[in-house]
């Protein structure tokens, strides 16, 4: 009621001033409108909302306030008092303003919001004014009764506008603060937020946007941020369906900021995500877009949003770009791997998914995406080391190595060498070291030398302090993998190659030219050449130094100087300066031929090794030795760094040996090898071998005192020792053939093999002497000098050479009709050695010469031996072997068909006779009919039977069979008169005749061809059928098992004398009469006999101890290699006769070492063995 009375005053016209104030109208002057007018400001700011009668009073006042002779007034003074007034008025009147005309109050508040632009100059003398009528403004709200109004969009835009220009750095908190509560209002306590409004905060928040990328008003970019803030909830709704309908619906033109969507996303997703928390989805769908264009737009988009540090998103809610890293787009995948960097950095938390995605990135056919992989995983890493876990290691492999290398190396060095991250850490990149160096395996150059220099600068810095620099490569030999100990080893043989290739063209160039000349160093280019990037243009820059290097001295001697072997690791560096310096030119950036020196120089100059290095190194390992180095806190076992220590002295004696020439370094040597340990002592005298060249002339007080200690251990050390002695002695002093007499007499088992082999004739009988030396060694077991000093290892290294030499022997036909069977028998032997590795070697030898045919047929039949190996692998391959070697022979014979002449030496049936003589002579087979060992007969026939039987071509099958019944009719040719060794070949025989009727129905019964057999192993044949003890003695039905056993304890066989000559063969007519005699000795002596032959409880195959018999006895097949031989020719003389026999008396009285694993000795089941025969044969 009141306002409606004052309405009515107001009607009437007249205007009351308050006191002291006269009327303001344009016929004052303008000093004396503002002196007014501040009275008049005075007075409404006095003023509050309770004071009915006053606001009556001056209700006329305030609607001549807001005249349009006050509103467009030309005076800022006046215009900021009036402005002042109506906030007043408005505050005063509320929440109902005396002004009802809506244009009337669009005039206003334009007006109002025009002034508020005085807020920029904060210097101004009126500023306080306009802070005051925006602090009036913001505290009433009075914007708020614009809502009804149909310009209200307007208003506020401008009303905005007017904000985000006026503020800036002068202006305090409050002012800021101030604006804020205005602005939010507008927006908080509207009952809905119109399309118009919506797009004018949007397009100001854009506009900010750029101009924040510009660093120009980031006062507006905190108030606009702040403003979002403050109005999140209200807002979102509103911008999500902006958002629905540019992205889904597609509607660009409900505001012209869609074309900048993604911009706007990303900007208000910054300054609050709760924003755009139902816009996310629509990002999503986004992905799956056919437009290649879009689909970037929106990962790039969701990369900046999930890998900022500060985003929640990526835990809170499916990282939905990382479905996008197989795009088909390669821009997507490019630019998903440079997300996975930022991500890493920013959310370690998602740093195992992360990797996961980035290693099939890795392989990504475009180099662009394998290389940024590389980059992203190395940048990481060197922020937080635990994002190298253990899926990363395979990065040095991928297609994109030189950065990945130097990333890996940088992390290295700046955790494990510096130490950054604690021991933890440096464990945790240990394995980086090992990989970097296993590349010094790939086969291009720039590999190679990108591992030479990261060794040089990352692994073992070269600007470390010499001893620091020696610590660091003692402890880093010490804990790298066997394949990183071979490539540093390589690459260190590598650099010393080609110093000394670029020696010897410093050599070539000081000679006087002539073609010769000129091809010496083009060969010397070539080979130069090939050891640095990029031969084919590097080829050129080697030809221009070689002509520098003629025509500049300077240069020559600087180059000189750095491949002299005593260059030190200072004198490198100064080198490398000088002629870098001398090549280098300043107008001209791009020097290819520049470069090329530069490589060259890496490679070539010793940065690591020189003499004081060496003298380090030594006393580091000495430290280890004494117990004093700090080996347990550098993580590596005191005797894991001494042998890497060792070990690694000894490749620089190789590739450095001058570096080691010094006093001190010698002494420190000489003190090593006075020690104790043995290890310690064989590297000592490794190191000398390889270094002390020198040693005579230049350190002869050196030389008085290790000569002594080298005959000691020549004389009595160990084998290694006295080997590594040797070749100390022969290196290092003059008067070596002096100091060898002392030591050894003996000339090497290889080089008389080699020579024999030249000679290719017997006829000095040096073939005859080597096979007896080889044979005595086989048999004593490779201790020749019977004195127990050889060690295992080396004994069996002996027995392998002599096998093999003898094989060796064999390829040579003249030596090979010199080789007794007991000694081809006592090489067949070595394929069952106790050493397996022995075993192994001497079966690859045997296989080698049977595939070339260079060994003769009976050699095939070792194989056979190999039947009853422990080892399943063994037994495998020797089956292969066979299958290989009689299949060759097989198709050797249908592509040569000329050669029937040869035939008993090609065919592959014909190992059936050579099979069948050596496992009568096998050791192992002592008891005749022992069911157990007639079983490893039949087994190792089966071995080479079921074989030659898989396919019955040319009726091989009849013909084996016939080959057997042959053997039968004869005797053994190497002991004829030996009816245990008769009854031994035909019980095998039988055996072989069982297998062969036994797993063959298809041959005729006629052979093909008539067999022939090998004179050297069976006598002729007879003229009637021989039949075996189990075919004319057959055991009747009911006959006791021990009834022949009883009868065999009776007669035991006199034996000849040895050397004298065995009785002649009976005539052929009373051949069955004897055969009959034979046969029922044999059986009467067995007992006996298998006593005597038979090994220990636990002997070894084909290694039985042995016995102590007298000369007089003939020596029993059971001792390996120790029966007699055939009396000799009558062209040997009487001396070659006693030296054989010395030297097997010399054999045969040393005690052969046990076999673990072997059989056991059985009494003989005679019966047994006869029902056994008989059944098998029915």
């Amino acid at each position: 009621e009141s306002m409606a009375h004052s309405k009515n005053r107001a009607t009437d016209g007249k205007i009351t001033y308050p006191p002291g104030v006269k009327e303001i109208s344009d016929k004052i002057s303008k000093e004396e409108m503002v002196r007014r007018l501040k009275m008049v400001v005075k007075t409404f700011m006095d003023m509050d909302q309770d004071s009915e009668e006053e606001k009556e009073l001056y209700l006329n006042l305030a609607l001549h306030l807001a005249s349009d002779f006050f509103l467009k007034h030309p005076d800022k003074d006046v215009r900021l008092l009036v402005a002042c007034c109506l906030a007043d008025i408005f505050r005063i009147y509320a929440p109902e303003a005396p002004y009802t005309s809506p244009d009337k109050l669009k005039d206003i508040f334009m007006f109002i919001t025009r002034q508020l632009k005085g807020l920029e100059d904060t210097k101004s003398a009126q500023f306080n004014r306009y802070f005051y009528l925006l602090e009036n403004i913001a505290w009433v709200k009075s914007y708020n009764i614009c809502f009804e109004l149909e310009d209200s969009n307007e208003i506020f835009t401008q009303l905005y506008r007017t904000l985000f220009q006026v503020i800036n750095n002068g202006h305090n908190q409050k002012v800021h603060m101030h604006m804020v509560d205005l602005m939010s209002s507008i927006v908080c306590e509207g009952d809905s937020v119109s399309q118009e409004l919506l797009d004018t905060v949007l397009k100001i928040n854009f506009s900010l946007l750029h101009l924040v990328f510009q660093n120009l008003n980031k006062q507006a970019y905190d108030l606009a941020k702040a403003l979002l803030k403050r109005t999140a909830q209200a807002i979102e709704p509103y911008i999500t369906n902006f958002f629905n309908q540019v992205l889904m619906l597609g509607k660009t033109s409900v505001s012209d900021l869609s074309e900048h969507v993604f911009d706007l996303i990303l900007e208000l997703y910054n300054i609050d995500s709760h924003l755009l928390l139902s816009v996310l989805p629509q990002l999503e769908f986004k992905l799956k877009s056919n437009d290649n264009d879009e689909r970037l737009q929106v990962v790039k988009l969701l990369a900046k949003m999930f890998g900022a540090k500060d985003s929640d998103s990526c835990t809170t809610r499916p990282i939905t770009c990382f479905s996008v890293f197989n795009d088909i787009h390669v821009p997507v995948r490019l630019e998903c791997v440079k997300f996975a960097s930022h991500c890493l950095m920013n959310h370690p938390d998602l740093a195992k998914d992360l990797t996961e995605y980035l290693k099939v990135r890795s392989h990504d056919p475009e180099e662009a995406i394998r290389h940024d992989v590389i980059v992203s995983i190395v940048t990481a890493s060197k922020k937080d080391l635990s994002l190298v876990n253990d899926h990363l290691p395979g990065c040095l492999y991928w297609r994109v190595r030189k950065e990945a290398m130097m990333g890996l190396a940088q992390i290295y060095k700046k955790y494990a060498l510096q130490a950054e991250a604690g021991k933890e850490a440096a464990k945790q990149i240990s394995w980086i070291k090992d990989k970097l160096l296993h590349i010094y395996y790939q086969n291009s150059i720039d590999d190679r030398l990108l591992v030479e220099r990261i060794f040089a600068q990352y692994l073992v810095p070269h600007n470390l302090e010499t001893t620091e620099r020696m610590k660091c490569l003692y402890y880093l030999y010490a804990t790298l993998d066997g394949n990183a100990v071979k490539a540093l080893n390589e690459m260190w043989k590598c650099q010393n190659m080609l110093r000394h290739n670029v020696k010897d063209l410093l050599d070539l160039i000081k000679q006087p030219k002539s073609d010769s000349y000129n091809k010496a160093v083009f060969s010397k280019v070539m080979v130069i050449t090939r050891n640095l990037p990029d031969p084919g243009k590097t080829q050129d820059f080697v030809k221009k130094l070689a002509q520098v290097l003629e025509e500049d001295e300077k240069i020559r001697k600087q180059l000189e100087t750095l491949v002299s072997p005593s260059c030190s690791c200072k004198q490198a560096e100064v080198c490398v300066k000088e002629i870098t310096k001398k090549q280098g030119s300043p107008k001209q950036p791009s020097n290819p031929f520049l470069e090329m020196v530069k490589f060259l120089l890496e490679r070539i100059a010793p940065v690591h090794i020189d003499t004081e290095s060496i003298s380090a190194l030594i006393k580091q390992v000495n430290k280890s030795i004494e117990g004093t180095a700090d080996d347990e806190d550098e993580g590596v076992p005191t005797e894991q760094a001494i042998r890497a220590g060792l070990e690694l002295l000894k490749v620089l004696s190789f590739t450095h040996p001058v570096s080691f020439h010094s006093a001190e370094t010698f002494e420190s040597l000489l003190g090593c090898l006075k020690m104790e340990d043995e290890k310690v002592a064989e590297a000592a005298l490794q190191i000398f071998k390889n270094t002390g060249n020198k040693l005579e002339e230049s350190f002869p007080h050196i030389k008085s005192v290790l000569l002594p200690v080298l005959q000691h251990k020549a004389k009595k050390g160990s084998p290694r020792q006295a080997k590594y002695a040797i070749h100390c002695i022969h290196a290092m002093f003059s008067n070596r053939d002096t100091h060898f007499a002392q030591i050894f007499e003996i000339q090497g088992l290889k080089l008389m093999v080699r020579w024999l082999l030249g000679v290719k004739n017997n006829q000095s009988k040096s073939g005859n002497s080597t096979l007896r030396m080889l044979t005595a060694i086989l048999s004593s077991d490779g201790d020749l000098t019977e004195q127990g000093k050889i060690g295992k290892p080396d004994m069996s290294r002996l027995r392998l050479a002599a096998g093999c030499a003898i094989l060796r022997l064999s390829q040579e036909p003249c030596y090979h009709e010199i080789i007794a069977l007991e000694q081809y028998q006592l090489c067949a032997l070595v394929i069952n050695d106790e050493c397996y590795q022995v075993r192994q070697a001497f079966a690859q030898k045997l296989h080698k010469g049977l595939c070339r045919l260079r060994l003769p047929l009976e050699y095939l039949a070792v194989f056979t031996l190999c039947a009853k190996d422990p080892v399943k692998e063994r037994r495998a391959h020797a089956r292969q072997c066979l299958v290989k070697n009689i299949n060759l022979r097989r198709e050797y014979l249908k592509q040569h068909a000329a050669v029937s002449e040869k035939l008993i030496s090609l065919l592959p049936e014909y190992v059936v006779p050579y099979a069948i003589h050596l496992l009568v002579h096998d050791p192992d087979y002592v008891k005749v009919q022992d069911i157990e060992q007639l079983k490893d007969i039949k087994e190792a026939l089966w071995f080479v039977l079921e074989i030659l039987m898989a396919k019955n071509e040319n009726n091989s099958h009849a013909f084996i069979r016939k080959m057997v019944e042959n053997i039968k009719q004869t005797k053994d040719g190497q002991c004829p008169d030996d009816p245990k060794i008769n009854e031994k070949l035909y019980t095998v025989c039988d055996v072989a005749m069982n297998i062969v009727i036994s797993k063959s129905t298809t041959y005729s019964l006629e052979s093909p061809k008539d067999p022939v057999l090998p004179a050297r192993y069976f006598t002729q044949p007879d003229k009637f059928s021989m039949k075996s003890p189990s075919e004319t003695e057959k055991p009747s039905r009911g006959r006791k098992r021990g009834a022949a056993a009883n009868q065999d304890d009776k007669v035991q066989e006199s034996k000849p004398k040895r050397g004298q000559k065995k009785a002649a063969n009976t005539s052929t007519d009373d051949a069955e009469d004897q055969w009959g005699e034979d046969s029922s000795m044999a059986e009467a002596s067995m007992e006996t006999e298998d006593e005597q032959n038979s090994p220990p409880k636990r002997g070894r195959r084909g290694r039985p101890p042995k016995s102590a018999a007298s000369k007089d006895e003939t020596p029993s097949k059971g001792r390996r290699g120790r029966r007699k031989t055939a009396p000799p020719a009558d062209e040997e003389n009487e001396e070659e006769q006693e030296e054989e026999e010395d030297d097997e008396d010399d054999a045969g009285s040393e005690n052969i070492e046990v076999k673990p694993k072997g059989r056991r000795g059985r009494k003989p089941r005679l019966v047994a063995a006869y029902i056994y025969i008989y059944m098998t044969l029915i």
